[in-house]
C-alpha cells in the first residue's frame, strides 16, 4: 500500500512540477560502470574528467535542469562537499532569487526519484536523508553559509537556477563567501573570457580541498578553494587560482601545473595538460597582466565600499530604533506565516486530490487493460491449442495406422512361429523312426567290415606268432650242433671256447 501511495504522490507531484515550473532540477548519479560523467562530459575539456580523485566514497553527479545538463559535479560523501564542479562560461548575470534542492540518490540509491528536491519534500520520501549529503539545518546557526563552488553570478537563466544545489555548496563564512563569489566573477569576466573568444572555449574546474574541520562534526570546512581554466581556442592556455580562506581579500593566481601539486596526490585536471608546450605565452602574459591591475583595483574598491556600508548601516540602526517599523515587523510575522502555512495547505490539498484522481484513473486503465489482455491472451492460446490439434490430426492418424499394421504382422509372425513349435516335435521323432531302419540296414556293411578286419588281423596275429616260434626253436637247435661239434674236435685238447 505504501508504495504505491509513493509512486501515486511522486507522479502527480512530477506533472504538477512540468505544468506549474517550466524548468525542473535534476541531478542523476552517474552510474560506476558509465564512462566519466556520461552525458556531462561536455564541460571538460576535451570530455576528460580530472584525474587522482578515486576515492570509493566519491559520487559521480550530471547536475540537470529543465531537461539539459548544465554542469557536473564530483560529491565526497564522507566530507559531505563537492570536491569540484566542472562548468563553462555562458554569461554572468544578476543572482536571483535561491531555492536549494538536495539529491535524494545520495543517500538513498535505490530511489527512483532522479530529480532534485526541496529538502522539506525529501523528508518521508528519501531514506536516511541527510546520511551522505549536507542538509540546510547542517548551517543553521553554525555561523558558516552556503558557499557555491560554481558561482550562481556567472550563469545566466537556467544555468544559473541549477547551480542552487547543496552538492555544490561547502561551507564558507560570509566574508568569505562574498569575497570568492567576487574574485571569481571578476577574474573570469574580465580577465578570461575576453581572452577565449568572449568565453566560447572556456572550460572551468571549481573546487575544495576538505580540512578536518566540520560544522556540526558533519561537512567539512575547505583548507582552501581553487579554481582552473582551459581556454580550447586556436591559442591554447590554462591557469590556476588559490584562495585560502585566512586570505579573504586577495585569490593567488599560478600556474596548473603547480595548482595540481597542492591538490591530493596525482591529481590531473586537463587532459594533455591543456594543450601541453603549445600554449600561447602572449596571451598569459595579457591574461596575468589584467589580473593584476583587477587585483591591485581591489582593495580602493573594498576601501569605498565600506565607507558606503558604514553609511548604510548607520541608517539602518538609526530605522531599526523607529517604534513603528519594529511594531510593523512583529505585527506582519505572523500574518506572513499564516500566509504562507495556508498556501502550503491548498498545495497540499491539490497535491493529494490530484494524487486520489490519477490513483482512480491508473486503477480502472489497469483494470480495463488487464481484462483486455485476458482476453486476448484467451483467444491466442485457443487459437493456439486448435491450430496444434488440426495440424497433428494427419499425424495422429497416420501413426495410429502404422501401429494397426505393425500389430497385424507381429499377430502373423507369432502364429507362425507357434505352429512351427508345435509340428516340430513330431515331425522330427517320425523322421528318426523312418531313418532307423535305412541307418540299420547302412551299417551293415560296416559291422561286417570291421568283423572282417578283426578276424584277418587275429588271423595275421596268429601266423606271426606262429613263424616267431619256429624261428626261435630253429635258432636254438642249430647252436646245439654246432657246441657239439666244436667239443669232439678238441678232445685232446683242453677245453677252450672259441667265439662261435
Amino acid at each position: 500500500l505504501g508504495s504505491w501511495q509513493w509512486t501515486v504522490k511522486m507522479s502527480i507531484l512530477f506533472s504538477l512540477c512540468i505544468f506549474a515550473f517550466p524548468g525542473f532540477s535534476q541531478g542523476r548519479v552517474v552510474g560506476v560502470d558509465e564512462a566519466g560523467f556520461a552525458e556531462c562530459n561536455d564541460f571538460f575539456y576535451g570530455e576528460t574528467p580530472p584525474e587522482g580523485f578515486t576515492a570509493s566514497f566519491n559520487v559521480k553527479i550530471c547536475q540537470w535542469y529543465n531537461k539539459e545538463p548544465r554542469f557536473a559535479t564530483l560529491y565526497s560523501t564522507e566530507d559531505k562537499t563537492p570536491l569540484y564542479s566542472a562548468f563553462k562560461y555562458t554569461k554572468a548575470a544578476q543572482s536571483g532569487e535561491e531555492s536549494w534542492l538536495v539529491e535524494p540518490q545520495i543517500d538513498d540509491p535505490g530511489n527512483d526519484l532522479e530529480e532534485m528536491v526541496h529538502e522539506a519534500d525529501a523528508v518521508g520520501s528519501v531514506n536516511n536523508l541527510g546520511a551522505n549529503q549536507a542538509l540546510t539545518t547542517d548551517y543553521v546557526d553554525s555561523g558558516y553559509e552556503r558557499g557555491q563552488l560554481n558561482p550562481g553570478s556567472l550563469n545566466e537563466d537556467d544555468f544559473q537556477l541549477a547551480t542552487y544545489t547543496l552538492t555544490n555548496a561547502v561551507p564558507m563564512t560570509p566574508s568569505l563567501s562574498e569575497s570568492w563569489h567576487k574574485d571569481v566573477e571578476n577574474i573570469v569576466e574580465q580577465a578570461l573570457a575576453p581572452h577565449c573568444e568572449n568565453g566560447a572555449h572556456l572550460y572551468l574546474v571549481a573546487g575544495a580541498v576538505p580540512s578536518s574541520l566540520r560544522v556540526k562534526d558533519k561537512v567539512s570546512v575547505p583548507e582552501f578553494l581553487w579554481l582552473a581554466a582551459c581556454c580550447d581556442a586556436p591559442e591554447v592556455w590554462s591557469v590556476g587560482f588559490l584562495k585560502r580562506p585566512s586570505g579573504e581579500n586577495g585569490i593567488e593566481d599560478l600556474s596548473v601545473e603547480k595548482l595540481e601539486k597542492q591538490l591530493p596526490s596525482g591529481a590531473h585536471l586537463f587532459k594533455s595538460s591543456c594543450g601541453g608546450g603549445s600554449q600561447s605565452q602572449k596571451k598569459m602574459e595579457a591574461i596575468l597582466q589584467t589580473i593584476n591591475q583587477i587585483q591591485s583595483e581591489e582593495p580602493i574598491l573594498q576601501t569605498v565600499a565600506g565607507k558606503h556600508g558604514e553609511g548604510q548601516r548607520t541608517q539602518e540602526k538609526r530605522g531599526e530604533g523607529s517604534l513603528l517599523k519594529r511594531v510593523a515587523s512583529i505585527i506582519a510575522a505572523p500574518f506572513t506565516k499564516l500566509l504562507r502555512i495556508i498556501a502550503y495547505v491548498l498545495v497540499e490539498v491539490v497535491r493529494y486530490t490530484c494524487s486520489f484522481l490519477w490513483y482512480v484513473f491508473k486503477q480502472l486503465s489497469n483494470t480495463a487493460m488487464g481484462g483486455l489482455y485476458s482476453l486476448c491472451n484467451g483467444v491466442m492460446s485457443y487459437g493456439k491449442e486448435i491450430s496444434t490439434v488440426l495440424v497433428n490430426i494427419p499425424w495422429d492418424v497416420a501413426k495410429v495406422a502404422a501401429n494397426i499394421v505393425m500389430g497385424v504382422v507381429r499377430i502373423f509372425q507369432n502364429t507362425l512361429s507357434l505352429i512351427y513349435r508345435i509340428l516340430r516335435i513330431p515331425m522330427g521323432l517320425f523322421l528318426h523312426i523312418m531313418a532307423f531302419p535305412l541307418d540299420t540296414l547302412c551299417a551293415i556293411p560296416i559291422v561286417l567290415k570291421d568283423v572282417a578286419t578283426g578276424v584277418g588281423g587275429t588271423c595275421s596275429l596268429i601266423v606271426d606268432a606262429t613263424g616267431a616260434l619256429m624261428s626261435v626253436g630253429f635258432r636254438g637247435r642249430n647252436r646245439g650242433q654246432n657246441l657239439g661239434w666244436c667239443v669232439l674236435a678238441d678232445n685232446s685238447h683242453p677245453l677252450t671256447f672259441q667265439g662261435i
